[in-house]
């Protein structure tokens, strides 16, 4: 029998006026004691060139709490702070493991609201969430059920730039299981003007969810930037444009999520380029259209999904000339420039559409590396 995968189930809440007080008051603080565990953890490093470790930064936050100008922390649970220092140490141990850059001190801006709770620190009851410091249970909208007898071990609560409160519950899932296997294997393009080709021939749409409110976004900002500063008309217009970038994301992931499930559930084996999407924002001129594109959104989304259905996801290095070869007798076009959409190999004579072409050396590279 597999073992039983861990799944977050995400639903919209409306808060009451004191939950949301609390609840705001909650993400400050976990803002405030990441940002002071990161700069005493920073610090130490430079004077003494001491690595700190999450059990040293817990013993500062119960002198943090102990002193006068932050004796506000003890309004709010102890477990989100606690876990904002546990966020903290997956950062730096992902550092030191050279998986991403140092930790970042949080905007209260820019950065994600959010709070997150261990079991000791809510009650699950007959269906109703209740957080503590709470006495009521979150109002939360139940768009789709829980698995049956399901009960959350862990709960994130979060707030986005347009004002929406999310509450997210994670739970065993035992309706998660392998797909029976198939023999089908898949080469998949990214692109732009084809958001995906696929070795099959198959090209999907690029949706450009971006493009298609792009002239509502540009009237909004221009309504903000004339709004006076910490104004309550600003604040208003601020959540506006918030609103727009909610609305394009939504569709996007949804849609990611559709196309991700059914590349999963039709086929045994996705091949994939190991694109540096970071690198290729700095091309000034594409970096709108791929960020549009969310390549990396949709490769997690392949990936943790056949993880969960036993499928298989290779990744090709980027450097493979996937493009330029032949996927007919294997000569590399090198004459062949970005403006070419069908060319003819001049080895073999087959005419290639530049993206199905490219998707099926893909295929082909990545069940050699297998």
């Amino acid at each position: 029998m597999g073992e039983v995968v861990k799944r977050a189930y995400k639903y919209r809440f409306y808060p009451t006026p004191q939950q949301a007080d609390q609840l705001n008051r909650t993400f400050g603080c976990v803002r405030k004691v990441y940002n002071l565990a990161l700069d005493a953890r920073t610090r130490a490093w430079a004077v003494d060139r001491q690595r700190s470790t999450y059990v040293q930064s817990s013993a500062w936050l119960t002198e943090w709490k102990r002193t006068e100008e932050l004796l506000f922390l003890n309004e709010v649970s102890s477990v989100p702070l606690q876990q904002a220092l546990r966020h903290l140490q997956a950062g730096f141990a992902a550092f030191w493991g050279k998986r991403s850059r140092y930790p970042r001190f949080k905007s209260k801006r820019k950065s994600r609201a959010s709070a997150e709770y261990t079991r000791s620190a809510f009650r699950w009851r007959d269906g109703q969430l209740t957080l503590a410091k709470m006495d009521a249970p979150l109002g939360i909208v139940w768009s789709r059920p829980l698995p049956e007898g399901a009960e959350p071990s862990t709960v994130t609560v979060s707030r986005d730039a347009a004002g929406r409160w999310f509450v997210s519950l994670l739970v065993d899932d035992p309706t998660v299981k392998a797909l029976p296997p198939l023999f089908t294997a898949v080469g998949v393009d990214a692109g732009i003007t084809s958001l995906l080709t696929l070795s099959t021939g198959e090209k999907v749409t690029n949706p450009r969810h971006e493009r298609a409110d792009r002239r509502k976004l540009a009237k909004a900002q221009r309504d903000l930037s004339r709004k006076g500063k910490d104004t309550k008309n600003r604040a208003k217009a601020r959540l506006a444009v918030a609103g727009i970038h909610a609305r394009i994301a939504d569709r996007r992931r949804d849609h990611l999520h559709k196309l991700s499930t059914r590349l999963v559930r039709e086929n045994q084996t996705v091949v994939i380029e190991d694109l540096s999407v970071r690198t290729m924002l700095r091309n000034h001129s594409l970096a709108r259209a791929i960020s549009d594109a969310a390549w990396t959104q949709l490769r997690s989304m392949i990936e943790y999904k056949a993880a969960w259905y036993g499928r298989t996801v290779i990744a090709i290095d980027r450097w493979h000339p996937s493009t330029k070869t032949c996927s007919a007798c294997g000569r590399i076009n090198t004459a062949m420039t970005l403006g070419v959409r069908v060319w003819t190999c001049p080895g073999c004579d087959a005419v290639h559409d530049r993206d199905v072409n490219a998707a099926c050396n893909i295929l082909a590279a990545g069940l050699a590396e297998r």
